[in-house]
């Protein structure tokens, strides 16, 4: 039997394959608002942790924000080893996290340390609103998010081949005079650039008509607001006057003849008063008696 590995305090260094990692992505994306699940296969040695495939977790318990591995998910998974993966081991398990972000809940701690309770496995979270994702794994008896983590291409290395692929439409037995829709199609996503670039010129044009229109809208009511106070509020007009220096008389300015005294020196001068008689026709009989004669001697005895 062999024995249990011991814990080590140092983290150890996650290698997986890229074909690992977008299958579970699209695993993950199948299903936006239930996590699934899968477990990792693969090899664990000198603290290095290699993921070369992985399993989906078929009839688990799948919910918004918890999965579940049931029976018969365990009876698939060690059925799919068993057939394609005779010699690795199960060195881990993934799951999603729609929306939630990469980390453990309480629910993935408790599977972690039941069924991943080996230092060789590891838990990789994928959230497929974000694209975010990590992998956690066990250091000195914790579970701890890993840092170091490379994705290899295991395909990496292979001679590129001419010929693989016609990259005209003569070897399908297409004239060359059907390439050019097919571009066409191929251009598609520019024509959707476009739509949106007119998109932004018509915003920009609304703002600036909606500015120009508030800019007349206030000229338009400061405009009314002169006219209401030309009308309504009483308006002092202020006329020259030309006066003669030497006598203070108001003269017209056409016509240059003294039309009056001004109408403050004309108060300032107090009421008329009658002249006195004169000394010398005090026994003169007054105007308005022609006869001469005074009050009643002027009546006839």
């Amino acid at each position: 039997m062999k024995a249990k590995a011991k814990p080590s305090n140092a983290q150890p260094a996650l290698v997986v394959d890229s074909e690992v990692v977008r299958q579970i992505r699209q695993h993950a994306r199948s299903s936006s608002t239930t996590e699934v699940c899968g477990v990792l296969i693969g090899q664990d040695h000198d603290h290095r942790i290699d993921v070369a495939a992985c399993i989906e977790g078929q009839n688990a318990e799948e919910a918004g924000a918890h999965v579940t591995f049931t029976q018969d998910t365990w009876e698939h998974i060690y059925a799919v080893k068993d057939q394609k993966y005779p010699e690795e081991r199960i060195v881990g398990w993934y799951h999603s996290h729609p929306g939630f972000g990469v980390f453990l809940s309480d629910h993935d701690t408790f599977i972690h340390k039941n069924f991943f309770s080996s230092p060789g496995q590891v838990a990789w979270v994928f959230d497929p609103h974000s694209d975010e994702e990590g992998c956690f794994g066990w250091v000195g008896g914790r579970i701890e998010r890993l840092k170091q983590i490379g994705v290899v291409d295991r395909r990496g290395g292979e001679e590129a081949q001419e010929g693989e692929r016609a990259e005209t439409g003569a070897a399908h037995g297409v004239d060359d005079e059907a390439i050019p829709a097919q571009r066409e199609k191929e251009i598609g996503p520019i024509k959707i650039r476009r739509r949106a670039a007119d998109k932004t010129t018509e915003s920009s044009d609304s703002s600036l008509e909606r500015l120009v229109s508030r800019v007349f809208f206030y000229l338009a009511a400061s405009a009314l607001g002169f006219a209401l106070a030309w009308y309504v509020f009483p308006r002092v007009v202020v006329m020259p006057v030309l006066l003669d220096p030497r006598t203070g008389q108001v003269i017209d300015l056409q016509t240059g003849q003294v039309v009056g005294e001004p109408k403050a020196k004309a108060e300032a001068a107090g009421p008329a008063v009658a002249p006195k008689p004169d000394a010398n026709n005090a026994g003169q009989p007054s105007s308005s008696n022609p006869d001469g004669k005074k009050g009643n001697d002027a009546q006839p005895k």
